[in-house]
């Protein structure tokens, strides 16, 4: 008995938590705590430990990685700014060259979606969107969703993307791991998006109707910053999480003296995305600098948002870790399905509520009490089912997605055609990554 009210308790508070977030339009922040708090008082908790754990849980997941989204978001708002995102886009098609458009926009989407929320990467790279699918004579919905994946594989699977960087938190996942493995991820992902794009999307016929020329675009913006100087803020503070990663592994290839202290300290990921932002803000050029702070300030509140509803998702998963989920869990915990289990969850959360990071800090948060008890104990594991749980909230992007009516608004797509090209791409990324996903952890985990 105690078991089925359990699961109802569960099942219940996330029906409405997906009602209060997509039908009554009330903000993920406000209901994810007021859900923690009913669900800790329906099981019986005392109402002093209710609220402490609330308090706590949210206080928490601000300690691991508050300074580190508010960080990205300052760098996202810089790149963005100064037109660093055109340079890196223009540095990435001289390499791939004008007549291979498609894989072009697809890597700058890629690159682009590490530091930036996918919406608004979408938003800054649709000019150079257009303007590639006039000079190539594409259809404007391949290029869009070449884009849309390139933007959406990194953001659901790599940080310092605030869904990610929550989830690996939560789960107590290796940042520096995850960053690796995501990054490794997202690969395929962008390699389906591309497929999906030059099969499926390219039978729609949308004309570019471009404004600028790709030439046209960079004389909009003036004098750009340099290609080095564009991505350091992304690349420095990944390559040092990562190394800080790799000589903390039990091997410890650098000693454990001096220099793993050294490499330790500026490796942490406050430290390393601090550097980012200050590398970020030599891009400003000096007749901008009266507008530094203005943009800095932007990169706050905009982040704002993010680290209110990350920090409900973690009073829930504190909320959630009270209750003896692993008990009455544990015949589906031995059934097999490993990573399959958190990636159906945030596929059900992504389908319901159309939001992908609420979908992966309310999974992480649900999965953190099972853990130890589904055998995800090595640092490896726990990447993985972070992993899972960004696929999953990649299946699909849908009407109640902002994602979606951003891509189809910004490329001129029907509704019909946004579910064929958009919805279609979300759905085929993330089931195929979830089959990677599950193959690579039966030899691992």
């Amino acid at each position: 008995m105690e078991t089925f009210f359990l699961f109802a308790l569960i099942v219940i508070s996330v029906i409405l938590m997906v009602l209060a977030i997509s039908k009554l339009k009330l903000h993920p922040f406000i209901v994810m705590v007021v859900i923690a708090l009913l669900v800790g008082l329906v099981w019986g908790i005392d109402p002093v430990t209710v609220v402490n754990t609330v308090k706590s849980g949210f206080g928490n997941i601000m300690t691991s990685i508050g300074i580190v989204i508010l960080c990205g978001t300052i760098i996202g708002t810089i790149l963005e700014k100064t037109g660093a995102a055109l340079t890196m886009a223009n540095f990435i098609l001289k390499i791939v060259g004008k007549q291979r458009s498609v894989l072009a926009i697809g890597c700058m989407g890629y690159i682009t979606g590490i530091p930036v929320f996918c919406d608004s990467g979408f938003v800054i790279l649709s000019p150079i969107s257009r303007a590639l699918a006039e000079q190539s004579g594409k259809s404007l919905a391949v290029m869009a969703t070449a884009l849309s994946g390139g933007l959406y594989a990194t953001h659901c699977l790599v940080p310092p993307t605030p869904g990610p960087i929550a989830m690996a938190g939560t789960l107590n996942a290796d940042l520096g791991l995850t960053i690796i493995v995501g990054l490794i991820l997202s690969i395929p992902g962008l390699i389906i998006t591309l497929l999906y794009a030059s099969k499926i999307s390219s039978k729609i016929d949308i004309p570019a109707n471009s404004e600028y020329s790709f030439d046209d675009l960079q004389k909009k913006y003036g004098k750009l910053p340099g290609t080095l100087q564009s991505f350091a803020p992304i690349l420095l503070p990944i390559i040092l999480i990562a190394i800080a990663s790799i000589t903390d592994f039990p091997a410890k290839p650098f000693g454990t003296g001096i220099v793993y202290e050294a490499i330790m300290f500026i490796g942490n990921p406050v430290v390393a995305l601090v550097l980012g932002v200050f590398l970020a803000m030599t891009l400003i050029p000096a007749s901008e600098k009266k507008n530094a702070l203005d943009w800095v300030s932007q990169g706050v509140t905009d982040s704002a948002s993010i680290l209110a509803i990350t920090g409900a998702g973690g009073s829930f998963a504190a909320i959630l870790a009270l209750l003896p989920i692993a008990d009455a869990t544990q015949g589906l915990l031995q059934s097999g399905l490993g990573v399959i289990i958190p990636f159906a969850i945030a596929m059900i959360l992504k389908l319901a509520m159309g939001a992908s990071t609420v979908a992966m800090i309310t999974t992480a948060g649900m999965m953190a009490p099972l853990m130890e008890t589904m055998g995800f104990t090595s640092p490896l594991a726990r990447v993985l089912v972070v992993m899972a749980i960004g696929a999953g909230s990649m299946v699909a992007s849908h009407a109640n997605d902002s994602y979606f009516w951003v891509v189809s608004q910004f490329s001129d797509m029907k509704t019909e055609q946004a579910y064929r090209c958009q919805t279609g791409m979300t759905a085929v990324m993330g089931i195929t990554l979830i089959i990677i996903i599950y193959i690579v952890s039966l030899f691992v985990v």
